[in-house]
């Protein structure tokens, strides 16, 4: 299942094209490698995604094409949340 797709399903991020926008900008990483909207998920790969001052770490648990609302946290398992107090080289975004 692709990256955007699976964000969106899960609803760790709500639409489709923000998760695009997110990757694009190399705020998500797989398994500690940059990735991009179309990159290939799978169960058990560990997502970091940059939400502003906060980093969540996630690990996948399983892939739906379609799940209810209720049941959509059950796709992942959060492992941390860190508040960045300082920004780390490699999450800064040159282009805002």
């Amino acid at each position: 299942m692709r990256l955007d797709k699976f964000l969106k399903v899960s609803r760790l991020i709500k639409r489709r094209t923000l998760a695009k926008e997110v990757a694009d900008q190399g705020r998500i990483t797989i398994n500690g490698k940059v990735a991009k909207a179309s990159s290939a998920v799978k169960v058990g790969d560990e997502l970091a995604i940059r939400f502003g001052q906060k980093i969540v770490t996630a690990r996948i648990e399983d892939l739906k094409e379609n799940v209810r609302k209720e049941e959509a946290n059950k796709m992942f398992t959060i492992l941390k949340e860190e508040k960045l107090e300082k920004i780390e080289p490699q999450f800064i975004d040159d282009e805002e």
